[in-house]
């Protein structure tokens, strides 16, 4: 069938458009490191987006003890100018992650199991924790494929089975579009959480709830304020035995939680603030000089992130220590002139009767087998957020 004259001017078009970009990319170098140090701060600094995972945050990770992620980090140049960098790491992808209750029983049991479909070896762009984040500053398209690129040739060189890119916000949806045409399957993930914080009082707050969560959120903190005295105290750094009981703290909540990707070691929250002082706080709440919840928490300008979290169950309900927990960190919000309160995934109905907002989160995914690749979409369906809680339903509407 003969193509007419307005067919041949597109194809001229776009294989003008593909010698164009072919052109360019030759012009291009592209740097994976698995250190950020290798890297010049500089220049990471310069396409990477304000973020408080920044260049100094991720050679904390490097110098803590992970022993279940390998970490890698991607610069592209153009005679010797940053476009575009983001950071990845290789790790075994537990799928049940992604499920609740019994489900994830079920997977659990699964994985073991067939562990290579269930549990695979992945390369992950993004972070272990907190939301992914890739920095372009200028020929985005060109970099973005040139970034995509040396991910797949990396899971080629580790022998990844999946290729993810990990919660990616809505705003990254122009930028992720292409690789849906190269195989990749986008799901939604766990929502974050933020708030913004346009009061200037605690009891203004609460004048924003509704009656239900307000009057639970006050009867709350007077039983607490009731039994005992409950002293905060707020640092930069924790050391020695306090930052041992951070640690079992922390433990503590991550073993009780089900959904969870990282497993932090001691030494990354002692390498943080050593990297990052100014923008680190450690909130420590005492009953009698007993350490019974911790917040670690990073703030720049009116930016604050309230990252993790630790309490002991002995006595956390006992004196309602998450609510308390809470209340002091949203008065330090408002002492110090917070604008966005930022809070992560899990525990989603307090934070609804809280009144955060959630943020919805993606994943873009490819498994480098194309015949399991094609079954994807099916095992998808099943992963989707709100099967497994309830809270997700009113994201959904």
């Amino acid at each position: 069938m003969a193509l007419d004259r307005d067919h041949v001017c597109c194809l001229r078009d776009h294989i003008s458009r593909a010698r164009l970009i072919m052109n360019v990319i030759s012009k291009l170098n592209v740097k994976v490191v698995n250190r950020i140090a290798e890297l010049p701060e500089n220049d990471w600094k310069s396409v990477f987006p304000k973020a408080l995972e920044n260049y100094r945050f991720f050679k904390a990770l490097d110098e803590s003890s992970f022993d279940k992620f390998k970490f890698y980090y991607i610069l592209v140049y153009e005679d010797n100018v940053p476009l575009g960098a983001t950071s990845c790491l290789i790790a075994n992808f537990p799928l049940s992650i992604a499920v609740t209750g019994f489900p994830r029983k079920i997977l659990v049991i699964t994985e073991k199991l067939i562990p290579c479909i269930l549990n695979p070896k992945t390369l992950i762009c993004g972070l272990p924790m907190g939301e992914g984040r890739i920095g372009i500053a200028g020929k985005t398209e060109i970099v973005m494929k040139e970034i995509n690129n040396a991910l797949e040739k990396l899971a080629k060189e580790q022998k990844a089975d999946l290729i993810m890119y990990k919660d990616f916000n809505s705003s990254y949806d122009d930028l992720l579009r292409p690789v849906l045409e190269n195989g990749y399957l986008r799901l939604e993930s766990f929502p974050s959480s933020d708030m913004e914080v346009n009061f200037r009082s605690f009891e203004e707050y609460l004048k924003k709830l509704s009656p239900s969560s307000r009057e639970n959120l006050k009867r709350n903190l007077k039983r607490a304020d009731a039994k005992a005295k409950i002293e905060l105290t707020v640092k930069n750094a924790v050391e020695g035995e306090e930052l041992r009981q951070v640690h079992e703290l922390y433990l503590q909540t991550y073993n009780k939680q089900e959904v969870g990707f990282e497993k932090l070691p001691i030494d990354f929250f002692a390498n943080v603030a050593k990297n990052m002082p100014d923008e680190t706080r450690f909130f420590l709440w005492r009953i009698e000089g007993r350490l019974v919840a911790f917040a670690f928490c990073l703030v720049s300008g009116d930016y604050f992130i309230d990252y993790y979290l630790g309490f002991d169950y002995s006595v956390s309900h006992i004196y309602s220590l998450y609510f308390v927990r809470f209340r002091d960190l949203m008065k330090w919000c408002i002492d110090h002139g917070i604008k966005r309160y930022e809070m992560g995934p899990t525990t989603y109905e307090p934070k609804r009767r809280l009144d955060f907002n959630f943020i919805r989160l993606y994943l873009y995914l490819k498994h480098r087998n194309k015949l399991v690749n094609r079954f994807s979409g099916i095992i998808s369906y099943f992963l989707k957020p709100e099967n497994f809680d309830p809270v997700f339903k009113h994201l959904s509407s």
